[in-house]
């Protein structure tokens, strides 16, 4: 059955998006290759006003987490986690040799400068968290927490986890200015998944100089040489490179403040149904997501509601990590708009009234 997804992710993908990756193969050697490369990343720049390198390679975003780890990090890096993503990164770390310093926040709350006070020491090569943790439907303020690592320690990388934020919350990178910004396509840019893509500044590309075993896939340098000539360093998807093309023109042209605009529009609807039908939203007010509603089940029969629901043809998420039972979770991103989300909660309405 074809349901419409207000899934965490993968996400709705709409079918003129679709059938842009229907046109011809070509070759990742090509001129027409590298005009395509090329537009995708001054798009990219262009979208979030940056000028710095912009990095992809085939694979989720967690393949450029690692990558950013692996090449911005001998030693040492400092962990901040409210959530399994934020974990998530911590472990991608350990298993890559690195010792990992953790700072633990409740989930739900938000990660502030305060927690880590003192603790950006000069051994600590590289500071990563999540901007928009998935998990628990809490957005930080990247901005505030980088510039109290610099405060702390200039040298220290800042490497964020940006896959349910970027194009849809404003990361404002001229004054975040991240050493590593990291995202996918099956998120806000609406697309299905098969593409990790990464913002990187100087500063990391000078620290994995000096960094040995970086490995071949993720090798910053290596994919700056090609990316430097818009080539990629292995075999890219260029049927999915054909719909982000196409999908960077939709949202520049409905313009970033617009878009920022309509997710913020969708998260204020799907927050104020939760406080009136069922138990609210998890996290505090303040440090919400406008891309994931985290809702508190209360004693919702979440099973047999998701049920209803897919009968319907909707599709929503289920909790994760630390807080599954007893949250459950409506991705609001992408190409869905507010006449779609109030679609989505008026068949909610209808099932609850049946459940009642």
């Amino acid at each position: 059955m074809n349901r419409k997804l207000f899934t965490v992710g993968p996400v709705n993908v709409e079918p003129e998006t679709l059938e842009a990756m229907t046109r011809p193969i070509i070759t990742h050697r090509s001129k027409e290759y590298k005009l395509l490369h090329g537009s995708i990343v001054e798009k990219i720049r262009k979208a979030l006003n940056t000028d710095m390198d912009v990095f992809m390679v085939s694979g989720s975003a967690t393949a450029m987490i690692e990558g950013a780890i692996r090449n911005g990090i001998s030693r040492k890096s400092l962990g901040i986690s409210g959530g399994s993503f934020g974990d998530r990164s911590a472990e991608i770390a350990e298993l890559n040799g690195k010792t990992v310093e953790k700072v633990n926040v409740p989930f739900g709350k938000a990660i502030l400068p305060e927690h880590i006070e003192g603790k950006v020491t000069e051994d600590i090569e590289a500071v990563h968290w999540v901007s928009n943790e998935s998990s628990t439907g809490v957005f930080a303020d990247s901005t505030a927490i980088a510039d109290e690592v610099r405060n702390q320690n200039p040298d220290s990388l800042v490497i964020i986890d940006a896959v349910t934020s970027a194009f849809a919350m404003d990361l404002d990178l001229k004054n975040l200015e991240p050493d590593a910004l990291i995202f996918g396509t099956q998120k806000a840019l609406a697309l299905p998944p098969g593409l990790g893509l990464m913002v990187c500044s100087e500063r990391l590309l000078k620290k994995a100089e000096t960094v040995e075993n970086r490995g071949f896939y993720t090798d910053l340098i290596k994919i700056k040489k090609q990316s430097d000539v818009n080539y990629a360093l292995t075999t890219p998807p260029v049927s999915l490179m054909y719909a982000l093309d196409y999908q960077l023109d939709k949202i520049l042209k409905e313009g970033m403040p617009a878009c920022y605009r309509r997710h913020n529009e969708m998260a204020d609807l799907v927050r104020n149904w939760a406080e009136k039908k069922l138990n609210g939203i998890f996290p505090d007010e303040g440090v919400r997501s406008n891309t994931i509603g985290v809702l508190n089940r209360g004693d919702l029969d979440f099973d047999a509601f998701h049920a209803a629901l897919k009968d319907k043809g909707y599709e929503i998420s289920n909790g994760y990590g630390g807080v599954k039972e007893k949250t459950f979770r409506i991705g609001h991103m992408g190409d869905l708009t507010p006449d779609r989300v109030k679609e989505l909660l008026g068949a909610m309405d209808e099932i609850l009234e049946v459940m009642e």
